[in-house]
């Protein structure tokens, strides 16, 4: 079994994975995959699509067994949320 560890800080992963996705992948996989996630490597820019992170992730990782991953949900702020409160990103 492999034991993944990360390699920056979260704030850097975030910021990366987040500028990935708007720079190109999310024209890329908007249509049509809304409500889906993303898995994206901060390191290559490479990313699969599924409908739940652990899927996401793990063809990520078969690709890319260093990768070091960030996830999104797209069309949404945030991969979960709890409460009554719509994370569905303002038009």
């Amino acid at each position: 079994m492999t034991i993944r560890q990360r390699r920056y800080p979260k704030e850097e992963i975030a910021r990366r994975g987040q500028q990935l996705y708007e720079s190109g992948i999310r024209q890329q996989i908007e249509v049509g995959n809304e409500g889906k996630i993303v898995a994206i490597d901060i390191e290559t820019g490479a990313f699969e699509v599924a409908e739940n992170v652990v899927p996401a992730t793990n063809r990520l990782f078969e690709q890319y067994p260093d990768a070091q991953p960030w996830v999104i949900r797209i069309g949404y702020r945030a991969v979960d949320h709890f409460g009554a409160r719509s994370l569905k990103q303002n038009q």
